[in-house]
């Protein structure tokens, strides 16, 4: 089973054991999940160690040959508790997940780099890396803010999690990449969308939520995104859209990015999207 991915998005209306049945019926070999809202009131479906939920999904991962890579959503925002993320991180990690993903939500820069570090230190403590993801409406909107950020931080389990519509609305391109050290770019996540940029942050949210297209169907460079990302690099699929039910929803992300990566040269096509995480150099950490 290919290791490609399917990003919760693409169907928070499912439950965790939902999605990973849907996603392994569709040919992925990976999920992740929304166990803490993106934004006040948002749909999430928390995780809690010796829980029957956690040991029900457990299960079920294992029955239907899904891996778990990533957790997510952390608002890096003024005033937070790191260590309240505690044993959702350590419920994630139990389930086999590899990162966490996070935003940065803070204009203190000195501040927000301290908290991303601050969890990249928790987080180490249950081998996961922390990736930062940038969406032009939040504070780290940038490819070039979010690596300032990791940079910054300094943690060997830091990375910056590349999304292609974000990096296209923020007015980056995939030659953007090529002067990031390789081991800040462990995740990137694939859709495609129309040529035409948003008008404002409004509508680029409204986009990012709902208004996504399948990979090859629009007009973001993704070959070039994929060339440019490291072999080992992991791949999923996010793909909120209108309209189709989640089940084709999912099958539709499945069958297009399959078509894209198909479309690459046969020695890309068999790295991208199938090769192991690769682990990190400090002690127990893994990417």
């Amino acid at each position: 089973m290919s290791a490609l991915g399917l990003a919760h998005l693409t169907a928070l209306e499912l439950s965790p054991p939902e999605l990973a049945r849907e996603a392994a019926s569709a040919g992925f070999g990976s999920i992740g999940l929304r166990v803490h809202p993106a934004m006040a009131g948002g749909v999430a479906y928390p995780l809690r160690v010796g829980s029957w939920a956690q040991r029900e999904l457990c299960t079920i991962l294992a029955s239907e040959g899904v891996r778990l890579n990533e957790i997510e959503f952390i608002q890096l925002t003024p005033g937070l508790d790191i260590r309240s993320f505690a044993p959702m991180l350590e419920a994630g990690a139990e389930l086999g997940a590899s990162a966490v993903t996070v935003s940065g939500d803070d204009a203190d820069r000195l501040r927000l780099t301290a908290s991303f570090a601050a969890l990249c230190d928790l987080a180490g403590e249950f081998c996961l890396r922390v990736d930062l993801e940038f969406m032009r409406w939040r504070v780290v909107g940038t490819l070039a803010q979010a690596e300032a950020i990791v940079r910054q931080a300094g943690r060997p389990n830091g990375a910056v999690l590349v999304d292609a519509l974000h990096l296209s609305r923020s007015g980056g391109d995939p030659g953007d990449l090529a002067d990031l050290p390789r081991h800040f770019l462990c995740a990137a996540q694939l859709c495609d969308a129309a040529a035409t940029q948003p008008a404002s942050d409004a509508d680029a949210i409204t986009e990012a939520r709902e208004g996504r297209l399948p990979p090859g169907q629009g007009a973001l460079p993704l070959a070039a995104l994929l060339q440019a990302l490291p072999a080992d690099a992991a791949l999923s699929v996010e793909l909120p859209m209108r309209g189709p039910d989640a089940r084709s929803r999912i099958a539709t992300a499945y069958a297009a990015t399959r078509r894209l990566l198909d479309g690459l040269s046969p020695h890309k096509a068999s790295e991208v999207g199938n090769a192991p995480s690769r682990p990190t150099t400090q002690g127990s950490v893994r990417a």
